[in-house]
């Protein structure tokens, strides 16, 4: 029987949970706050991956690891980066276990007391420029281009799959410049890249801007990010970089021998995108009969389901797929050929639907004879009868066709529902309509903090794509330079 899915208009919450868990992508561990990213999930989080691993190269990067584990120490040396994430540490404070002597099985020996406790990473800028100073002596060293694939933990009370949880997985850039300039490139060029991937694999349109001083990262000058909007009309931060100066490399006394000859401190990025894309994506495309892929990061992009009856029916009718998934195969497609005869072509329609694989193709005993398949997208729902002559040719086109559209329809979708408004009454009806908002600020942390008691709506960024004209502060009526971007978040 089909899993029924919760309908975004009844519980938008709990349609998306009921995605992630009934589409196999992951679900609640037993450590409270962590989850268990199950292999599909992990499937479409490696697609993503590879993709952004592949870029990062392309732009020079090299990748390296560092230790999960941190001295506190080291968080002590840069104040505004330990203020940021004090509360969110979780802390080692013992190196080993004994048997209880009362028999209530194991606990910490209190003999194994460390001198110095030790932070699971919540981020990894500290530990990174302490190791950067034994790396970086001179201008030749430079500029120092590294990325981590790893996990963090930042400790959270209310957690949600992919979005928020104690423990999620990551990638974080970190890189060394000799000036200013080109540090601020580097942080621009990466928040390229994760805007072209966004847009170019994710199908999902993002607005580019600068975050508000008190929604910076910890320790940084600036934090640049794109927004994404998700069906239920919040706002999703879908990755940031961060243009650090020379905070961190004054913090650990990072220094590079010039050409002249003089000693200065070296210029600092870091950036970085992690699994809470897995719920971007989720929000962006699936509907209310489950998840919605675009075809580029589907770890299927076409499945093949034979329909026959009878033994006879059955290996002519796998047979010819065979033939197909070799040819979709062979034209770089990622192709499965489902031939389990265990479960009924109607479960696995269902299945296949729910998981979102963007393209269906079914073959039955009329089909084999016109020598014709059935092909169901995953995204409209709709279905056609096409030729088995160059059918690979023809899925091609069809994968791509699906891929635009996603991006269109979701293009369409931001742009009908992002409005721009000049005075109070307008603002709290279009944040209460759950649109995406253009409103002038007075540029205040006081009226930021004042705007989001009352509407708990939020600046998402201030967009580097808008006419930067003088008004009137929506809240204040004191003078604004610009308009921002207004919405309630995740």
């Amino acid at each position: 029987m089909a899993k029924k899915i919760t309908s975004r208009s009844e519980d938008y919450s709990k349609w998306y949970n009921d995605i992630v868990v009934d589409a196999d992508l992951a679900q609640h561990s037993d450590v409270k706050g962590c989850m268990v990213i199950k292999p599909y999930g992990y499937a479409i989080w490696e697609r993503m991956k590879d993709v952004l691993d592949k870029k990062f190269k392309e732009t020079g990067h090299m990748n390296a690891y560092f230790p999960l584990l941190i001295p506190k120490s080291y968080f002590s040396k840069e104040a505004a980066h330990v203020e940021g994430f004090a509360k969110e540490c979780a802390v080692v404070t013992h190196y080993r276990l004994m048997n209880d002597p009362n028999g209530g099985g194991v606990i910490v020996d209190p003999d194994a007391k460390l001198e110095e406790e030790l932070i699971i990473r919540p981020t990894s800028e500290t530990i990174i420029w302490n190791t950067y100073r034994k790396w970086i002596q001179s201008y030749r060293d430079l500029p120092l281009l590294i990325n981590q694939w790893a996990n963090v933990v930042r400790w959270e009370m209310r957690t949600r799959l992919f979005l928020r949880t104690t423990e999620f997985l990551w990638q974080e850039g970190h890189t060394a410049h000799a000036t200013k300039t080109e540090a601020q490139e580097e942080t621009s060029r990466m928040l390229e890249v994760y805007a072209d991937f966004a847009e170019g694999w994710m199908a999902m349109p993002v607005i580019k801007g600068n975050k508000t001083e008190s929604e910076r990262f910890a320790g940084a000058l600036d934090t640049l990010c794109i927004e994404a909007r998700m069906q239920d009309g919040k706002a999703l931060q879908a990755g940031t970089s961060h243009f650090l100066g020379q905070n961190f490399a004054r913090a650990f006394d990072v220094k590079f021998a010039t050409k002249e000859g003089g000693q200065e401190l070296v210029w600092a990025t870091s950036w970085g995108v992690s699994t809470r894309l897995m719920g971007a994506l989720v929000m962006t495309h699936s509907d209310d009969a489950g998840l919605v892929l675009p075809p580029k990061l589907a770890p299927i992009e076409v499945v093949i389901v034979p329909i026959y009856k009878g033994q006879d029916q059955m290996d002519e009718i796998v047979s010819k797929c065979r033939e197909i998934e070799s040819q979709l195969r062979d034209a770089g497609i990622r192709v499965k050929l489902d031939a389990d005869d265990s479960k009924r072509s109607g479960w696995k329609f269902a299945e296949y639907e729910l998981k979102g694989v963007p393209l269906r193709l079914a073959i039955g005993p009329r089909d084999l004879e016109k020598g014709s398949c059935e092909l169901a997208r995953r995204d409209t729902r709709t279905k056609s009868f096409e030729s088995l002559e160059n059918i690979a040719t023809h899925v091609r086109t069809l994968l791509d066709t699906i891929q635009n559209d996603l991006l269109s329809t979701a293009q369409t979708r931001l742009k009908e529902n992002t409005v721009t408004v000049d005075t109070w009454a307008e603002f709290k009806a279009a944040i209460k309509a759950e649109k995406f908002v253009m409103a002038h600020w007075d540029g205040t942390s006081k009226t930021e903090d004042w705007i989001s008691q009352d509407t708990k709506a939020s600046i998402r960024c201030l967009p580097f794509d808008t006419e930067i004209t003088p008004g009137i502060c929506v809240k204040t009526g004191n003078p604004s330079p610009r308009r921002v971007l207004f919405a309630k978040a995740y």
